[in-house]
């Protein structure tokens, strides 16, 4: 009877010993660990360590109830049932208790005392425009801004598109080389469904950070906690994500696919086409915990897009009410691209106490770019009939000229990147180290066939030449015939890079001030050697800092100063100039910065607002000159040029409607540039005023209903001109910048708005919105033909316009 007994105990014992582990860090709304959260559960409990930490146990089989409680957050509540021996990894975000400890909030301010913008993610899933992601939020900051929304680069304080830092996990992420349009460059390498934080800073950022000018995009992707799918589509395209936890909660997974087709933009603009660009992209992030130490982790990217475009007719107005003039168009031929790019990168995070970690990462990124096109355009300029009373009143009365031009190109670029580096962080109290050193190896094989034929009345035109009169056909021409334009060569370029940098930051008081202190440098040595060609090095050494301080005072407000001694190294397209030759003697192009700041949050309305203000200045010399045609740099390759940039920027940010966090941005800026000492000119980015609106509205007695306006106004930068021109002759400035996009959705199911029957039970979250674009028609142009009127040996800048207004609709499905 006993061994019987023992018998049919023993397993039930041997079952009661089995549990699930639960753990996890608990997070504030701005990703800040906290401290103290009271962990309930089956009459026992636990609280969270320093990091936000914690661990426990439950039994299996169970269902098991557990509270989440702090004084200052809000009580959440979760239930677990554990049907074996496994991990629960569970990371809640916890919610301020504004109301009840609306006076003893306190805040974390690092992020504002480095001059760091820290964007919510919503914002980004929620923002409306052509290109909508990270890059159309950055859009709406002061001094952030681009005149292309079909383009996902940006300029920052008079810098250009080159002078932007973008991180990914850690790990810095190019762009393709040959893009110079809008609608040929597709999807941003950041993937916005996979994005846990996002931080910002237009300036006078610190030496952990890489050697550019102007900014740094600085993205971490998330490791998910549990099983999710997203799915989005809309007449643009679609993606899913897809992520969770595997192998006992050890390894983390999420993975993105995305597919655009921007053919309904394409067919709002005024030049008829034979088009359907499409963009694909497969991205992934993978994080395994070997052990409490150490985590390896996968970022890869695989982009392809395809840009097949046809041509076939053009009709444009311009001119004035009393002067209006009108091109024709017709063209033949057309132009083949393709870009396809590869990025993997391994890391290890090694975590040798509290206090000090160590990251190491190697990456390597490819990119092989075709860029084909012939295509003819036959034109036909004529005034337009002005008289009401006439039979003929808006069609072409005379026409003023005819001609036709030929652009050829057969271009070729296959890069290598790759690198290793090793970064490492020490905690020492109220101070911290960061050190980092990096190698990195570039090659880079470019082969370029461009010419144009320009042709009047059956002749063609000589390439402009100093001394030369261009009068034909009325003066004969005998020698040989050449395009107008025309560019070879053949470039094979290898650059070695070796950077390093220090960095000590400390948190301390003055009094009863709270005083942020940062202190850093950076290096770089490399060496570029063209096949065939030179081999030059260089050296440069970049010293940054960075004060700021939070008074005692009874007005929440927060002073900063940073400033350094900014460099660039040139990369593969400074070293190429305008005759596609390559210069391996560039040097750095240098910055001394400056930037002032204040953070003033107050309370209006009953609600919270904040207020930022940015005043700097930029001091460059050694700069390599360049012009902008559509979205392709072009630089001289070479380092005669001095510069300078000076504005300021405000911000206002908070709740106009309750619960809906909103902004109004306000820039202004000026910069100039002499170029071997012939004189100060506006710079290509020279935009003085911008203002940008983020809005979000909901209907009070509808709040499932919600709205999200995108508002922006650029006034005009200089540029236009032809390819060949001279820049001191062509100083005129394009057409202001102003666009309004508008997107309104409507709720079905979120983390509020649950069901447990019927088909919406399945959903986690359910959106379906329209988006208007270009809600009031603006046109709006980036570059201009130019095209020559031979009787009157006139040149007509003829504007390209940009997409029109054009609806889309959105279905927004998270499972």
């Amino acid at each position: 009877m006993k061994q019987l007994l023992i018998l049919l105990v023993f397993p039930l014992l041997l079952f009661a010993q089995k549990t699930a582990t639960v753990k996890g860090v608990i997070t504030n709304e701005f990703n800040y660990p906290i401290e103290g959260v009271a962990i309930s559960y089956l009459n026992k409990g636990t609280i969270t360590d320093k990091n936000g930490s914690y661990e426990f146990t439950i039994p299996i089989r169970k269902t098991v109830t557990v509270k989440f409680s702090h004084i200052s957050y809000v009580v959440l509540v979760k239930k677990f049932t554990a049907r074996g021996e496994k991990t629960f990894e569970f990371s809640p975000t916890l919610v301020i208790k504004n109301e009840e400890i609306k006076e003893i909030i306190i805040k974390n301010q690092r992020k504002e005392a480095q001059g760091i913008t820290k964007i919510n993610t919503k914002k980004v899933e929620n923002i409306v425009g052509a290109n909508a992601g990270v890059e159309a939020v950055l859009m709406t900051l002061p001094g952030v801004s681009n005149n292309n929304e079909l383009s996902t680069q940006y300029n920052v304080r008079g810098g250009n598109f080159d002078e932007n830092l973008v991180y990914v996990n850690g790990i810095e992420v190019y762009r393709p080389f040959l893009i110079r349009s809008g609608q040929q460059e597709g999807l941003s390498f950041i993937n916005s469904h996979m994005i846990q934080n996002i931080d910002f800073s237009a300036g006078g950022f610190q030496a952990k950070y890489g050697d550019k000018l102007s900014s740094v995009l600085d993205i971490t992707y998330r490791k998910p906690n549990e099983f999710g799918v997203q799915v989005d589509l809309s007449l643009l395209g679609g993606s899913a994500t897809i992520e969770d936890r595997l192998l006992n909660d050890k390894l983390s997974a999420i993975l993105g696919v995305r597919y655009r087709d921007n053919s309904l933009f394409v067919n709002s603009k005024q030049t008829e086409v034979n088009f359907r660009p499409q963009f694909t992209d497969v991205q992934t992030f993978l994080s395994y915990e070997v052990n409490k130490k150490l985590t390896v982790n996968f970022l890869g990217n695989f982009s392809l897009n395809n840009y097949n475009y046809t041509p076939l007719t053009r009709v444009t107005r311009f001119g004035t009410v009393a002067d209006p003039i009108e091109l024709t168009i017709f063209y033949d031929g057309q132009e083949e691209d393709k870009f396809q790019t590869l990025f993997g990168a391994f890391s290890a995070d090694y975590a040798i106490n509290d206090d000090l970690n160590i990251t190491a990462t190697v990456s390597s990124f490819n990119t092989q770019e075709e860029e084909y096109f012939d295509i003819s355009a036959a034109y036909f300029i004529g005034e337009v009939e002005t008289d009401a009373g006439s039979e003929n009143f808006g069609d072409v009365a005379f026409t003023e000229g005819v001609g036709a031009q030929l652009n050829h190109a057969r271009n070729d670029l296959d890069a290598l990147i790759t690198n290793a580096q090793l970064k490492a962080t020490l905690k020492d109290g109220k101070n911290e180290w960061r050190l980092g050193v990096k190698y990195q190896k570039e090659n880079i094989k470019d082969r370029i066939r461009e010419w144009e034929v320009i042709d009047s009345l059956g002749f063609s035109v000589r390439p402009p030449a100093n001394g030369v009169i261009q009068d034909q056909p009325y003066t004969p021409y005998t020698g040989p015939i050449e395009p107008y334009q025309t560019i070879r060569a053949e470039n094979e370029v290898n650059i070695n890079r070796v950077s390093s940098f220090l960095q000590f930051s400390r948190k301390t008081s003055w009094n009863e001030h709270d005083v942020w202190l940062n202190v850093g440098v950076r290096s770089q040595s490399w060496s570029a050697t063209a096949v065939n060609g030179n081999t030059n090095s260089h050296v440069i050494f970049s010293p940054r800092a960075q004060f700021a301080i939070k008074p005692d005072w009874k007005k929440d407000m927060l002073f900063r100063l940073s400033g350094g001694w900014y460099s660039q190294p040139p990369f593969y397209k400074e070293l190429r100039g305008f005759d596609g030759n390559i210069n391996t003697n560039v040097k750095a192009q240098k910055s001394i910065h400056i930037v002032a700041g204040n953070d003033y949050s107050f309370k209006l309305w009953d609600r919270p607002f904040k207020l930022t203000t940015e005043l700097y200045y930029k001091n460059l010399s050694d700069v390599n000159a360049y012009t902008v045609d559509n979205v392709r740099v072009r630089y001289r390759a070479d380092n005669v040029t001095d510069a300078y940039a000076y504005g300021l920027d405000v911000r206002l940010n908070g709740e106009f409607v309750p619960g809906n966090d909103s902004w109004v941005s306000i820039g202004y800026l000026k910069t100039e540039e002499n170029i071997n000492n012939q004189g100060w000119i506006a710079r290509p980015t020279d935009q003085r005023l911008k203002v940008g609106i983020l809005f979000q509205d909901y209907v009070p007695n509808l709040p499932d209903l919600k709205a999200y306006l995108n508002i922006v106004y650029n006034t005009g930068v200089p540029g236009g001109s032809p390819a060949y021109a001279d820049v001191y002759q062509f100083q005129n400035r394009l057409n202001d910048y102003k666009r309004a996009d508008l997107g309104v959705s409507y709720v079905f199911a979120d983390a509020n708005k649950t069901h447990t029957t019927g088909f919406l039970k399945h959903f986690k979250e359910l959106n379906l919105g329209l988006e208007l674009f270009n809600v009031f028609d603006v046109r709006n142009s980036i570059t201009n033909t130019w095209v020559r009127d031979v009787y009157t040996k006139n040149q007509y800048a003829i504007p390209n316009f940009m997409t029109g207004r054009v609806l889309n609709v959105k279905l927004k499905m998270k499972f």
